[in-house]
């Protein structure tokens, strides 16, 4: 992809999107993991934790760029993206359920907690970068430097509105499902097939699939309030 045209500028805010909405989970991790430390070490445990998540996620991130290049993968990895995007909306089903993050005491206790924790975490992100880069590295490097600062100093920020605005979370949805779809349509296989009809229908499954993501979200919210109801009223 040649640099600084608008194909680039448009795949570049999807990546960097998609690194705002997936990092709430993370900041919560950061946060945990450095609770027990001393004040004056809790600065240095979140910047060297997140340097080096960062660090594992860009090398994690360029190599699945590289493994998608590879006949089919795309595909398999775009219908995987679009459960991811489900999932981003689907309620848990319990608190139990959630890893938990144990806080270290020793500084570099914390940087591993933080590095290991997000590397686990950050599965869903690094996929779905990967897919919005199409295939160029440099994109997954330009977004990752644009994002660091933004993660580090507005990642609870970014928590605390989506708690407060959730209509927030059907956007980032919508963004995973797109980049989902259009990963679908940038494997040569599925190109070949469908010939000069490809551009023709790749958008319309674009907003079907983001349509469909969302609804799936929206019912499946919706059936586990109902729930919640009916074992309160019980």
């Amino acid at each position: 992809m040649e640099l600084f045209t608008m194909a680039f500028w448009s795949s570049l805010v999807i990546i960097v999107g998609i690194d705002l909405f997936l990092a709430g989970d993370n900041a919560v991790v950061i946060a945990l993991a450095a609770r027990r430390l001393p004040e004056h070490q809790r600065g240095r445990a979140i910047l060297y934790g997140t340097a080096g998540a960062v660090v594992l996620r860009a090398l994690c991130t360029i190599l699945v760029v590289y493994l998608l290049m590879i006949p089919g993968l795309h595909f398999i990895g775009g219908l995987l993206l679009i459960w991811i995007a489900y999932r981003l909306l689907k309620p848990e089903e319990s608190s139990q359920e959630k890893k938990e993050v144990k806080a270290s005491t020793s500084l570099w206790g914390a940087v591993q907690t933080i590095v290991v924790a997000d590397a686990l975490m950050g599965l869903d992100n690094v996929l779905a970068v990967a897919g919005a880069a199409q295939n160029d590295p440099l994109l997954v490097i330009f977004g990752l430097l644009i994002s660091i600062p933004l993660l580090m100093g507005g990642s609870a920020v970014i928590l605390k509105l989506m708690d407060r605005f959730s209509w927030l979370i059907y956007v980032g949805s919508g963004i995973l499902a797109m980049t989902a779809a259009r990963m679908l349509f940038a494997e040569p296989f599925v190109i070949k097939w469908l010939g000069n009809l490809a551009s023709w229908i790749e958008w319309p499954v674009v907003v079907v699939t983001i349509a469909a993501v969302l609804y799936a979200g929206w019912f499946s919210q919706k059936k586990s309030m109902r729930a919640h109801k009916q074992n309160q009223a019980v």
